[in-house]
């Protein structure tokens, strides 16, 4: 709105009436517009108060220039203090003055003048430099006026009001808060001077005691107005108190070009109220990612300072020496994985979710990418984790191979023991047996009893051979599994090794001296001869058998224990046999003691071929009898445990068969929900995150499949042929599960932020989504070169196959994809698209703010920021700002340039 449509029919165009026939008259145009009033007193009206008021003025922009006016009549008649004004005001040169003392140097003096204001666009009719000259003091205040209106009046602009509506609706905002003031107009609103007050406590409070003045006490007010604007705003005084109040209605031209001065001296302060505004939203955003950068790194550190505890202790491969020992170890295993794991797995997925809103809250407001400190980048964590997972899978194996060896030791050192007690049981007396000189004294019959009786020695020794190798053999496997207590067993199996030699020694010896007086013996008791050797052979076979129906099994499947089942029933189907061959061994020994009674033979004692009675026999066969009823019942009791066993890897399979596809089904479905997403990104957020609560409430059927996999691990069940799946599948799937969703919902949050940070419609979001699903043929949620150029054609771009589009083509690869992977994201792609549509704050932005509070200089200083922003951010601003070196500097200057620079380039902010 230009001058002219701003004072057509307001009181500033009315004031005056046209003059009397005769008078000066001054009519202020503008181009484009009628003649609207004169601007001269009109006849017989006090100008005392104008020229009070207008003197003030001049004299408050030519102290500017070293100089002053008394007398504004006479002042200007030579035109050189009216063009020095005139330059003083408008910033610009004027021609230069003729410093002569003759009327015609005046004249030309004032028509300088008077044609730079017609320049400015303002249209002097009806006056003439002779009327300066002579002093017309009507015409001199006119052309003052003129001026004030031109360049202190007309620039002003409030919501595309100008001039006096904007003069007087700048005022009313102003003065809106304060008690007892109501603006409405440039004349009897001003008489108390409260609304002076007002305007001056507005924008510095600390000047006026505003709530200790009193509207019944006018002339106190305005002098403190005028005194208060004097000595500190640089306003000179231009009205007298007394003479506004005493006036019915105060004069409305002195009254608007002294709140001009109000205006103009305040305008500073609003630009600079801007600026500060403008610097500490840029403050305030970096901050706020400094906060999410050092709370990224505290996280980041912390997680992987118990990845580094942790490995070790997963890496410590000791072996302890008993199986209790091993299974606690196991147990401080399963306690890692249910309860100090699970926190850690939810950490590094928000540290994830968290470094992805930082990067995007740094891309939107056009930031740097945050780059971790060395060895804490997301994948830096990743190999850490993954390092982890292998220690811990390595570990678990490890645990439960070693359960394994132990079990095993503990039942081949137990069997060691058994067949150990057996063989010492049995070589017992053996020695001094072989070394007993009998046979020299003993008859031919003796001689030939012991013949026949070495002879079944020598068989029985035969027959523990094999018992002798197997204590060997499980020895020797004993030092190879490194058992914890080979020593003793060693020793046992050397000592029994040596005794064995040495029987045979002592056996080779006495048969050798039989045989030698073989000659002189003769007779030999048949009966006896034939009971020893089947005897012995059945004794063993009993033996044997008792040691076999006594010998520790270990099974782990139900297919074995019923193997042992059928062996055991296959050997219960020989005793028929062995039965009737004790009763044949009986008979003999029967049939023997017949014949002797019924030829009256006097038998000498036992059996002198054999150590082997009937009533040992009888015995061993009764504990045969007695052991094989135990053996069932142990035999059934392990099949039973190991039916139980089966139901549990079948129920533990049932329910994996189930949880597994699950979770497939569900990745599957969360990768088609990424591409098929329809609606508002508010209404896609929510979907998820009813989605993600659904996942979620599956828990229940994981923490029933851990408690079914702790039954197994507890029964020792190693495997299960009943299902693919392990634990540690369903695990990471869960885990993987959790994070692909929390990750789309992140996405689709940055997509929001984006949104909002840019101003894009949901509208263009969907067009963007649409354009992008359309191109993706493979649903792979990321485009090609070539469908992203059809993308970019459909949206309009000139991307087309010339030397034109093809450079533009590449300038946007280059922002979309920096890596040159190949592929452009839908992230990417949104990034794109909404710096193409909306604008954002640069560093040029920020210098200019910077320099506005800085009053125009290359520097500023740590008292100027303190002044002018929140004492929080100057205090950032001093602590960041470098020291100014420019040749202008003085002490305590800061490069304002180089840290605006900073803030959006890569630096240590």
């Amino acid at each position: 709105m230009v001058l002219g449509q701003s004072l057509r029919g307001s009181p500033l165009c009315s004031a005056w009436p046209p003059p009397a026939p005769g008078a000066w008259n001054v009519l202020l145009c503008v181009p484009g517009c009628l003649p609207t009033s004169t601007l001269a007193p009109a006849d017989g009206e006090d100008t005392w108060g104008f020229s009070q008021t207008f003197t003030a003025w001049c004299n408050s922009h030519l102290r500017k220039a070293g100089t002053q006016i008394e007398n504004i009549d006479e002042d200007f008649r030579d035109g050189l203090k009216l063009m020095l004004l005139l330059e003083v005001i408008s910033g610009e040169r004027l021609p230069k003055p003729e410093r002569g003392k003759m009327r015609v140097h005046k004249i030309n003096n004032v028509n300088k003048a008077l044609d730079f204001i017609a320049s400015k666009g303002v249209k002097l009719v009806s006056i003439g430099a002779e009327e300066i000259v002579d002093g017309n003091a009507k015409m001199t205040l006119g052309m003052i006026w003129t001026i004030i209106l031109r360049f202190a009046i007309q620039d002003i602009s409030v919501e595309e009001t100008s001039a006096k509506e904007g003069l007087l609706l700048w005022c009313q905002r102003k003065t809106a808060p304060y008690k007892n003031v109501n603006v409405q107009n440039f004349h009897i609103s001003w008489k108390d001077g409260l609304a002076f007050n007002a305007l001056i406590h507005r924008h510095r409070p600390e000047l006026i005691e505003y709530d200790k003045l009193r509207k019944d006490d006018p002339v106190t007010n305005l002098n403190n107005a005028f005194e208060v604007a004097e000595k500190y705003l640089d306003i000179p005084k231009m009205l007298d108190a007394e003479d506004i109040v005493n006036t019915a209605r105060p004069d409305e031209k002195a009254i608007m070009t002294y709140v001009s001065s109000f205006y103009h001296a305040f305008s500073g302060a609003q630009k600079a109220e801007t600026a500060a505004n403008r610097i500490c939203k840029v403050l305030a955003v970096n901050q706020e990612n400094e906060h999410l950068m050092e709370d990224y790194e505290k996280l980041a550190s912390d997680l992987l300072e118990w990845i580094r505890r942790t490995i070790p202790w997963l890496e410590d491969r000791v072996p302890q020496k008993t199986i209790q020992e091993m299974q606690q170890k196991l147990e401080d295993f399963r306690d890692y994985r249910r309860v100090h794991k699970p926190p850690k797995v939810q950490e590094k997925c928000q540290l994830e979710i968290n470094f992805n809103t930082l990067q995007t809250k740094l891309r939107l407001s056009n930031r740097p990418a945050f780059m971790p400190s060395e060895g804490k980048m997301v994948s830096d964590i990743n190999n850490g984790w993954q390092h982890l997972e292998q220690a811990e899978k390595g570990y678990e194996e490890w645990l439960l191979n070693e359960i394994r060896r132990l079990e095993r030791l503990d039942h081949l050192a137990e069997k060691f023991r058994q067949k150990a007690s057996i063989h010492e049981a049995w070589t017992d007396g053996k020695e001094a047996m072989l070394k007993h000189r009998d046979y020299e004294t003993a008859t031919l019959s003796d001689i030939k009893a012991l013949i026949r009786k070495h002879e079944a020695f020598e068989s029985d020794l035969a027959a523990h051979q094999d018992r002798v190798e197997q204590i060997a053999a499980i020895a020797q496997e004993l030092n190879e599994l490194d058992y914890y207590d080979s020593h003793n067993v060693n020793t046992r199996c050397q000592k029994i090794c040596d005794q064995w030699d040495a029987l045979g020694s002592l056996t080779h010896s006495r048969r050798e001296a039989l045989e030698k007086t073989e000659k002189q013996l003769e007779a030999i008791d048949q009966l006896h001869l034939e009971y020893a050797k089947r005897a012995a052979p059945f004794n063993n076979w009993m033996e044997s058998a008792m040691e076999d129906l006594q010998d520790m099994f270990i099974v782990h499947t139900i297919e074995e224990i019923e193997g042992l089942i059928s062996a055991h029933d296959q050997f219960k189907s020989t005793l028929p046999d062995a039965d009737r061959e004790r009763e044949a061994i009986l008979a003999i020994h029967k049939e023997a003691q017949r014949i002797a009674e019924s030829n009256h033979i006097k038998l000498s004692g036992s059996n002198p071929y054999t150590t082997v009675t009937p009533q040992i026999i009888n015995s061993k066969w009764e504990k045969v009898q007695q052991l094989v009823p135990k053996r069932d019942h142990a035999l059934l009791e392990e099949q039973s445990k190991q039916q139980s066993n089966e139901h549990l890897r079948r129920q533990f399979a049932s329910q994996a068969n189930v949880v597994g596809p699950w979770i497939q089904t569900k990745m599957e479905e969360i990768g088609r929900i990424s591409i098929e997403m329809n609606g508002t990104l508010e209404d896609q957020l929510s979907h998820l995150k009813q989605y993600e609560r659904s996942i979620v409430d599956y828990k229940p059927n994981l923490d029933l499949l851990e408690q079914q996999h702790q039954l197994i691990q507890e029964a020792l069940i190693f495997d299960n042929k009943h299902t693919n799946y392990t634990m540690e599948h369903i695990r990471v799937g869960w885990e993987q599960l959790l994070t692909t969703i929390a990750r789309t919902i992140n996405e689709v949050e940055n997509q929001i932020l984006t949104r909002d940070a840019k101003g894009i419609s949901q509208e263009q979001m969907q067009e963007f989504r649409a354009s992008f699903n359309h191109f993706d043929k493979d649903h792979g949620g990321a485009l090609g070169p070539e469908e992203f150029k059809a993308c970019l054609i459909s949206l309009g771009y000139d991307v087309e196959n010339d030397r034109q589009g093809e450079a533009e083509f590449n300038r946007i690869m280059s922002l979309v994809d920096p890596n040159h992977s190949g592929l452009v994201t839908f992230q990417a792609f949104i990034d794109f698209m909404s710096r193409e549509t909306t604008d954002t704050d640069t560093a040029d932005q920020v210098i200019a703010s910077f320099k506005v509070l800085a009053g125009d200089k290359n520097f500023i200083t740590a008292e100027e920021l303190r002044r002018e922003l929140p004492p929080d951010q100057a205090e950032y601003c001093i602590a960041r700002m470098a020291p100014y070196q420019g040749p202008d500097a003085v002490p305590g200057a800061l490069d304002y340039k180089s840290f605006s620079t900073a803030l959006y380039g890569e630096s240590d902010l």
